[in-house]
């Protein structure tokens, strides 16, 4: 499982022009799905989102977590996460799990991620969406769980 974090001063989702989530300060995570992921990838990774210290203390240096300053939390499933480029120039997505078993565990991580965080938002799945955000830093973090060591 991918996550690209994004600290973010806000964030939303819109669909057709029209806003269908937003949030503010807090992290905006682009998470996509590889096949043989399981709950165990996810919750590796919100406990790795949630636990960052990339937001700044007083005394500006990046110590504190989203728990910590009490953020909020923008989800988006991104399968083109997964692309492999390698070969060619069309990305190929064989990589990302198949739209049934990714919904699912992006759905988990969104439970989880519930009752972790102070508020959190989400995109709509297999939807084309525009997503809008203030990056402040800017700060993005790649996370993958199974690079674990």
């Amino acid at each position: 499982m991918r996550a690209v974090l994004q600290r973010v001063d806000r964030a939303c989702v819109r669909i057709n022009s029209q806003i269908f989530s937003a949030m503010d300060q807090g992290l905006l995570v682009f998470l996509g799905v590889e096949k043989g992921d399981t709950e165990k990838d996810a919750d590796f990774l919100l406990e790795k989102t949630v636990h960052l210290r990339i937001f700044e203390d007083e005394q500006g240096k990046m110590n504190l977590s989203l728990l910590d300053i009490k953020g909020e939390m923008l989800v988006v499933s991104q399968f083109t996460l997964l692309a492999d480029c390698v070969r060619g120039r069309r990305p190929s997505f064989d990589r990302a799990e198949a739209p049934e078993k990714a919904r699912a565990l992006y759905e988990y991580f969104v439970s989880r991620a519930q009752q972790r965080v102070r508020k959190l938002a989400i995109g709509a799945f297999q939807e084309m969406m525009q997503v809008e955000l203030i990056n402040s830093g800017p700060v993005t973090i790649l996370l993958d769980s199974r690079k674990t060591t």
